[in-house]
C-alpha cells in the first residue's frame, strides 16, 4: 500500500474533514475520498464513520491510525538517514589489487588515527585503465596505479610514489638460486599468472617477447585472479609466479620464498597517485597516510 495513502488517511482523521486533508496535501477532496476508499477495500473493513460533522476513525480505523502513524514516522527517519548519509564525508580510493593488499592495511591504519570516527570508506581494486576510467568518471575520489604506459590524466594531479618492482619468486624445494637464474631455467616449471591485462602478466609479457621467448614456453601456466592463492600455491613448490615484491617480502624474509631477477628483464614499473586538483580536506589526510606509508609525509600532508 502507498504511503501517501496512509498520510492522507492521518491528516483526514486529525484535521476531521477530507476537505481540509485535501488542501494540506495539495490534491483534490475526490482524490482523497478515493485514497480512503482504496484503503478500506485493501483492509475489508470501514475505517472512517462519516455521519458525524467531524471525521472519526471505526474501531479498525484506530488500528489503522496508530500503525499508520509508525509507518509515516518510520519513513521519516529513512529520508533523514539518507540525507545523513549523503552528507556524510567519506572516502571512495580506487587501486590496482598488488598495491591494496600491500599498502592499504598500513593506510588505514595511519587515516584511522586522524579520523577514528569516519565510516563512510569505499575500497575497491581495478586494473589500470579501470583505476583511469573511475576516475574520470567520478566514481572514485583517487587512486594508484601501476603502470609501464602513460595515460593522459589531464585534469587530475599526479604525484608519482616508489618504483613497483617486480621479480620471480619460487619455494627453496625447486633449488633454484637467488643469482644468475635464467629464462631457461624458469619455463621448466608451471607459471601462475593473475589474468591477461594485469599489471604483472602485460610486464612479464613484454619482457619474454623483448628476451625471444613467450609466457607459452613456461611448462604451464596457470591463470588464477586471486593472488593470496597464487602465492599460497608457490609457496607449496606447486610452481613459480611474477609478482610485486611487495607483495610477498614477508615470504621472503621469512626464507618461505626465494626471489629470482633475469638478466635483460625490465623488473619495474612506474607508481602514480592519481588525485583531484583540488582534494577536500579528508580526502587530502588519506592521501597523506599514503605517502606517510612509503615514508616521509608526502607534499598534500595537511600536517
Amino acid at each position: 500500500m502507498k504511503s501517501e495513502y496512509f498520510r492522507t488517511f492521518v491528516e483526514s482523521i486529525t484535521l476531521g474533514s477530507f476537505s481540509k486533508a485535501a488542501e494540506k496535501l495539495f490534491v483534490t477532496q475526490s482524490a482523497v475520498s478515493r485514497r480512503i476508499q482504496l484503503l478500506e477495500e485493501h483492509y475489508g473493513y470501514p475505517l472512517i464513520d462519516r455521519s458525524g460533522p467531524v471525521l472519526v476513525p471505526t474501531e479498525a480505523g484506530r488500528i489503522v491510525l496508530e500503525k499508520a502513524n509508525k509507518m509515516i514516522a518510520l519513513e521519516r527517519e529513512l529520508v533523514h538517514d539518507l540525507h545523513e548519509y549523503e552528507q556524510k564525508p567519506g572516502i571512495t580510493f580506487c587501486c590496482t589489487p598488488a598495491f591494496g593488499i600491500a599498502y592499504l592495511p598500513e593506510i588505514m591504519k595511519r587515516f584511522m588515527l586522524l579520523h577514528s570516527s569516519t565510516s563512510e570508506m569505499n575500497f575497491s581494486f581495478e586494473l589500470p585503465d579501470k583505476v583511469v576510467e573511475g576516475l574520470r568518471e567520478g566514481v572514485y575520489q583517487a587512486g594508484v596505479i601501476e603502470h609501464s604506459e602513460c595515460y593522459d590524466l589531464n585534469g587530475f594531479e599526479t604525484h608519482k610514489l616508489p618504483d613497483d618492482e617486480l621479480v620471480f619468486v619460487s619455494a627453496p624445494l625447486l633449488g633454484l638460486g637467488e643469482q644468475g637464474v635464467t629464462i631457461d631455467q624458469l619455463v621448466k616449471y608451471d607459471l601462475y599468472i593473475r589474468k591477461e591485462g594485469c599489471c604483472s602478466s602485460k610486464l612479464l609479457s613484454f619482457n619474454m617477447r623483448n628476451n625471444g621467448w613467450s609466457c607459452a614456453d613456461f611448462v604451464r601456466t596457470i591463470v588464477c585472479d586471486d593472488l593470496h592463492l597464487i602465492i599460497s600455491a608457490v609457496c607449496e613448490g606447486n610452481g613459480i609466479t611474477f609478482v610485486s615484491r611487495s607483495l610477498v617480502e614477508q615470504h621472503l624474509r621469512q626464507g618461505i620464498l626465494r626471489e629470482h631477477r633475469v638478466a635483460g628483464f625490465n623488473h619495474t614499473h612506474h607508481r602514480t597517485l592519481i588525485v583531484p586538483r583540488v582534494p577536500q580536506p579528508l580526502l587530502k589526510d588519506f592521501i597523506a597516510s599514503i605517502f606517510a606509508a612509503f615514508g616521509p609525509p608526502g607534499p598534500l600532508s595537511s600536517s
